[in-house]
């Protein structure tokens, strides 16, 4: 039999579409050649698997050698082709049987002594095997990351020679293990003392997953208040863990398989680029919006961001998705993240300040201010200002509030109620969603029109109002929403008005 196919998989996204790789061995002089859209690195695997082939004892054909790489529309990168292509050409020479490769699926890259090495992007390959019923054989440097998906069965092997014995019976390959899990101690909330109202605002923000923004002058806590959100979440589901490992898969920069469940927390440099935070590049990769995925985004100094880093952020705000094309090709990442900022209220950071130390005139501010977009600051549902605190409550005598547990024990069971009415959290209710489950008395909705009116809000600033309202609601337990509620819902929307007050 001159021809093979061996199944492996691709990488497009974080999806891990089915790629037949086909060997086939023809008369003429030797020669290799690989088809099907390889990219630089995949057309030189002829040379890595050539090399590997002779030193694992085997013999490498002196025939005319075809693969192709089908579907011949998608791009192939990399070289976690190599060892599929490796065991095609082995097959279709009959060193290997043929019909051991049915049950197996095949990702790896070969060195010359035909050792496998550790790839990008094998989690995602996993996950999409369990789903047609195959086995996986992965490098040993991957078997922890793969083991990660519980429904497959992943075999793990050092080389080339150990795979060809476990397909020729001559031995078993040990099942990729997982990683015993590893918890990093998180930052206590009982390390932030006084500030009441950006504790509740915190309370909230974790309670319904709602964006928050934070104002306030230099050293006044918001980093802090920041860092201990990810302690006040509830714990990820698999799912979810499971779409965040994905994207750190392969996003290169490496995936630590004991630390999987972890919500991530990214809080990139305001230096940072438009790409490096939506993602790109001629082979697109994830950005730092993905990357937070099911986690927080924290920006540190908002208005000193690029405007147009700052504007890319709408779209993933709203629809938790990024789409990132490029002429080649394009890809989607999921982006539903929570958005922490953190902004001075004026250039030197002390605008309002009881000791008046502020000088910025007014179109300063202004102009300091008109570096965040309305429509951005529209979609964050807290603006919470952060005040300086007397030294008498930073003391270390001084009464600390509540720790991180005893909040994220009322924020879980918040958040189970959500889960059960809505089956989502409160901040990605839709609008027929929010006019059925946010439901308020007729006075209460007069109440909060004219808020609107006073602030001068949009409509969709209304619906995330009401939104918190159900997540206050939520955490006090109650079925309705209150006139309490609702009033503390828009009174956690209105500093970034009064900061715009006092610029002018």
């Amino acid at each position: 039999m001159n021809l093979a196919l061996v199944h492996s998989r691709a990488r497009s996204g974080v999806c891990a579409p089915a790629v037949r790789v086909e060997v086939y061995l023809a008369g003429g002089l030797p020669s290799m050649s690989i088809v099907g859209l390889p990219e630089a690195a995949v057309r030189e695997a002829k040379d890595r698997v050539r090399a590997a082939i002779q030193c694992a004892q085997f013999e490498f054909p002196a025939r005319r050698i075809t693969v192709n790489l089908a579907p011949a529309d998608l791009p192939k990168e990399g070289g976690r082709f190599d060892l599929a292509i490796a065991l095609g050409i082995l097959a279709a020479s009959g060193q290997i049987p043929l019909e051991a490769l049915n049950d197996y699926e095949f990702v790896g890259e070969l060195g010359l002594t035909g050792e496998l090495r550790a790839i990008d992007g094998v989690l995602p390959a996993a996950l999409a095997t369990a789903q047609v019923g195959r086995r996986l054989i992965v490098p040993a440097g991957n078997g922890a990351e793969a083991a990660l998906a519980s429904q497959v069965e992943v075999r793990t092997a050092r080389t080339l020679l150990e795979v060809c014995a476990q397909l020729t019976g001559r031995k078993t390959l040990p099942l990729a293990e997982a990683v015993p899990g590893v918890r990093a101690v998180q930052p206590d909330l009982a390390d932030v003392r006084g500030q009441v109202l950006a504790r509740r605002a915190l309370e909230i923000a974790a309670a319904g997953g709602h964006h928050m923004l934070l104002i306030g002058p230099p050293g006044c806590g918001k980093t802090l208040l920041a860092s201990r959100l990810p302690g006040l979440l509830p714990e990820a589901s698999e799912a979810e863990a499971l779409e965040a490992a994905a994207i750190a898969s392969i996003s290169g920069r490496g995936l630590d398989p004991a630390r999987w469940r972890e919500r991530p927390f990214r809080s990139p440099h305001h230096t940072a680029s438009a790409i490096s935070l939506i993602g790109g590049g001629a082979q697109p990769r994830p950005g730092e919006v993905s990357m937070a995925h099911h986690g927080v985004l924290f920006l540190d100094e908002l208005p000193e961001w690029e405007r147009r880093a700052l504007e890319v952020l709408r779209e993933p705000l709203e629809s938790g998705v990024v789409t990132v094309s490029r002429a080649a090709r394009s890809a989607e990442f999921p982006a539903r993240f929570q958005l922490v900022a953190a902004m001075n209220p004026c250039p030197c950071g002390w605008a309002g300040d009881a000791s008046g130390r502020c000088h910025c005139s007014a179109e300063s501010i202004q102009r300091y201010r008109g570096r965040i977009s309305g429509p951005l600051l529209d979609r964050i549902d807290l603006h919470v200002e952060v005040a300086r605190l007397p030294p008498a409550q930073l003391r270390q005598d001084a009464p600390a509030g509540e720790d991180s547990a005893t909040v994220r024990a009322r924020v879980v069971a918040a958040r189970d109620r959500q889960l059960h009415r809505s089956s989502k959290p409160n901040s990605q209710l839709g609008q027929a969603e929010t006019t059925r489950v946010c439901r308020v008395a007729p006075d209460d909705h007069a109440l909060l029109e004219r808020a609107v009116d006073a602030l001068q809000l949009s409509a969709r600033s209304m619906h995330r109002i009401l939104r918190v309202a159900r997540t206050i609601a939520d955490l006090a337990g109650d079925t309705p929403i209150a006139t309490a509620h609702l009033t503390e819902a828009i009174g956690l929307r209105r500093a970034a008005r009064a900061l715009d007050a006092q610029g002018t």
